[in-house]
């Protein structure tokens, strides 16, 4: 790219940056952007240069194949229904230790490499995510549902200049921990902080009209049209919980929410900071 080139880029940028500084965005990490280590080096990129240019930033991320991982490791079979982990005690305690652990540390230490101020949370520290037992018909074991956000500790850490990472899980009434659906708590944190964006990250460019065709997406959606996309099944399957995630943050107070394609390099900043976007956009 020659010096014009990148000239022009930085003006079409600017408007862009203008309107987020000082904002909030939360953005929900995972999917094929986690496992493949260019992505994630240019996901956290992203998310520096969007503290560097005055927005304040919040990643809350999931680790289900690293859970999966240590799970064989230890001889258990991950078992999943209606898409939530089967979650016993002994697996809640392996799910803390790689989430809270293994997974949150390892990206703070990502984000500090790549040059931003990061501190890694859970959903533990300063009572953020309180939860109660998540009720249905499956006995899901230690999944949760949250009951309270307290969003103090990560307002601390965002006026301290720090990016906070912030794994899900949560804690119960009376001592229990349970996890939590990386999506949902995203939700439920942007709608407390006062968010201007929730951005989802998945492995699929966004809601597409036709699941054949990845043509067809469908760029903007108002949250009052999604019961008739649901009725026409365009919204279906894995899409279903994402887009009611969505629906919520909004619905809650949250501007916009975006379902990106994490499996493109740089998706977060083309959609933030260029005319065309690159996802389906919430409102």
């Amino acid at each position: 790219m020659d010096n014009n080139k990148r000239a022009e880029v930085l003006i079409q940028a600017m408007p862009y940056i203008q309107k987020n500084s000082g904002q909030t965005i939360v953005v929900k990490y995972g999917g094929n952007a986690m496992l493949n280590e260019e992505l994630k080096n240019a996901v956290m990129s992203d998310i520096v240069l969007m503290q560097l240019v005055g927005i304040n930033v919040v990643l809350v991320h999931g680790g289900g194949p690293e859970i999966n991982a240590m799970l064989e490791k230890t001889g258990k079979k991950s078992e999943f229904k209606n898409g939530l982990r089967v979650t016993d005690k002994e697996t809640i305690d392996i799910v803390q230790q790689v989430l809270a652990g293994k997974v949150n540390k390892s990206l703070v230490q990502h984000l500090t490499l790549s040059g931003g101020r990061a501190i890694g949370l859970c959903g533990l520290d300063g009572k953020m995510l309180t939860a109660k037992k998540l009720e249905g018909e499956d006995d899901l074991g230690f999944v949760g549902e949250i009951d309270k956000v307290n969003p103090l500790i990560i307002m601390d850490s965002i006026k301290n200049g720090y990016i906070p990472v912030i794994s899900t899980i949560a804690g119960g009434r009376n001592g229990e921990v349970y996890n939590i659906n990386a999506d949902l708590a995203a939700a439920k944190i942007a709608a407390k902080l006062g968010a201007k964006k929730l951005i989802l990250m998945t492995d699929v460019r966004g809601l597409l009209r036709d699941v054949h065709n990845e043509y067809s997406l469908i760029s903007t959606v108002n949250v009052s049209d999604v019961p008739l996309l649901k009725k026409e099944g365009i919204i279906k399957g894995g899409m279903i919980p994402k887009i009611d995630c969505c629906v919520e943050a909004v619905r809650s107070g949250v501007k916009r929410a975006h379902i990106l394609d994490g499996r493109m390099k740089h998706s977060i900043l083309l959609e933030l900071f260029s005319d065309e976007g690159i996802g389906t956009m919430l409102y």
